[in-house]
């Protein structure tokens, strides 16, 4: 059975109509005769299956959907057409500041991330100390998350959503924040964290990341799937198209 599901997911976002502009600027675009609401397509008909271990790598130039889909597949997003099946615990970490609170400490911070990740104050009693280690943030546990730095952030986001032992981890460009020897950790833990059953999905421009990363990739351009299948076809064929528009 599979962990994961996109069957035929479509995501449609609308500009300029009542929500978006505010019931001032409708009236007045009314009476100007100038109220126009205008589509956009960010994902159309995307479709692949996940099994227990698999770690998806989903490649594609700025705006070919990758963000948005995974707000789909996480269920922040409903998606317009489609349905998203999963199974199982999801952590996801698609910004960095997304579930924190700033005026609250790591320590806080921390207990509260597990919170909205549906765990208990034990389970993370449990967890705390590897997740404040593995973030190297030991001397930063009572100071406000506003006053970290960006690289500090992606440690702590990073490390609580591995290291809560989720079904499915969803991470958008998240290992490409930090400097050079935490990437190499996050990369570690990443193949122990596939290794012990959790499906992963990933959001990198760094085609050599994928390579090493992934066993399936999903390609999309301008919110069309292109392409999902082995790591080594898809990347090849993507590298390829690159190539050719230079």
């Amino acid at each position: 059975m599979s962990i994961l599901e996109v069957d035929h997911v479509s995501v449609r976002y609308i500009t300029g109509d009542f929500k978006d502009i505010g019931l001032k600027e409708f009236v007045v675009r009314k009476l100007k005769r100038d109220y126009h609401v205008q589509e956009f397509w960010a994902d159309r008909d995307i479709n692949f299956k996940l099994e227990k271990g698999d770690m998806l790598g989903i490649i594609g130039t700025n705006g070919a959907g990758k963000s948005t889909l995974l707000k789909a597949v996480s269920g922040i997003m409903e998606p317009t057409h489609g349905v998203v099946r999963r199974e199982g615990t999801i952590a996801a970490l698609l910004e960095l500041a997304s579930g924190f609170d700033g005026d609250l400490t790591v320590r806080e911070n921390t207990y509260l991330r597990g919170a909205m990740l549906g765990y208990t104050r034990e389970f993370m009693n449990q967890k705390y100390e590897d997740i404040i280690d593995f973030s190297g943030l030991e001397e930063f546990q009572d100071r406000r998350f506003k006053q970290l730095s960006s690289g500090m952030k992606s440690r702590l986001a990073f490390s609580i959503a591995c290291l809560v032992n989720p079904d499915i981890l969803i991470l958008d460009e998240v290992l490409s924040v930090g400097d050079g020897a935490f990437r190499k950790k996050s990369e570690r833990k990443m193949a122990e964290v596939i290794k012990n059953g959790a499906t992963t999905l990933l959001v990198s421009h760094s085609l050599d990341q994928i390579r090493r990363m992934a066993n399936k990739v999903l390609w999309l351009d301008k919110g069309k799937q292109i392409e999902f299948g082995d790591t080594k076809t898809v990347c090849d064929h993507y590298a390829a198209f690159l190539k050719e528009k230079k």
